[in-house]
């Protein structure tokens, strides 16, 4: 049986789970979901079979990219070695999400558009919503076409929280260069 490396760290967003295979993560979960089953240690038990649990202080060096990204580094989570175990298309979806920059959003269209399926919007949403490695994948950058929020397993009070992060951070970082430059 295989053992995956877990840590439980307190975050802006509440607990956070984090499952990793040696250098790679495997799932991010946010715990304090009453009343749901864990959908991303289903999603990883499908793909990987039943696994063993380890604490680990840092699995695969994410504990310390999420605790830059909270500090204010809006690209610390960039890099990060994650195999979220899905489907070809999820893939696909999952690496359009990766270039998304943070304190920029997507629409489903424009994401479906981007990986050459322009009328695939829905099932971009479903693969948007089966990511096991939120945050990491930044499936909260992508919003409805109107501009409001829609979806997101971790609730849409986190998107939100995660969306003005990650614009305050911009805004705070354009207005140092703007500085420098006068």
């Amino acid at each position: 049986m295989k053992t995956l490396d877990i840590a439980r760290i307190i975050s802006p967003l509440g607990e956070l789970i984090l499952f990793a295979d040696e250098a790679e993560l495997v799932g991010l979960e946010f715990s304090n979901r009453p009343g749901r089953v864990s959908a991303v240690r289903t999603q990883i038990e499908r793909s990987m079979g039943r696994f063993d649990e380890r604490e680990a202080s840092d699995p695969a060096g994410a504990v310390t990219r999420l605790n830059r990204y909270f500090g204010g580094d809006r690209n610390a989570l960039e890099g990060q070695q994650v195999h979220p175990h899905g489907t070809s298309f999820q893939e696909r979806v999952w690496r359009a999400l990766c270039e998304i920059p943070a304190g920029q959003t997507r629409s489903y269209g424009e994401l479906a558009a981007s990986i050459g399926n322009p009328n695939s919007s829905r099932a971009v949403g479903a693969a948007n919503g089966s990511n096991p490695v939120a945050l990491f994948v930044p499936c909260h950058r992508v919003i409805a076409s109107d501009g409001t929020l829609h979806g997101y397993g971790g609730g849409l009070d986190r998107k939100q929280w995660l969306l003005t992060h990650e614009r305050a951070t911009f805004r705070t970082e354009r207005a140092t260069q703007q500085l420098a430059l006068m």
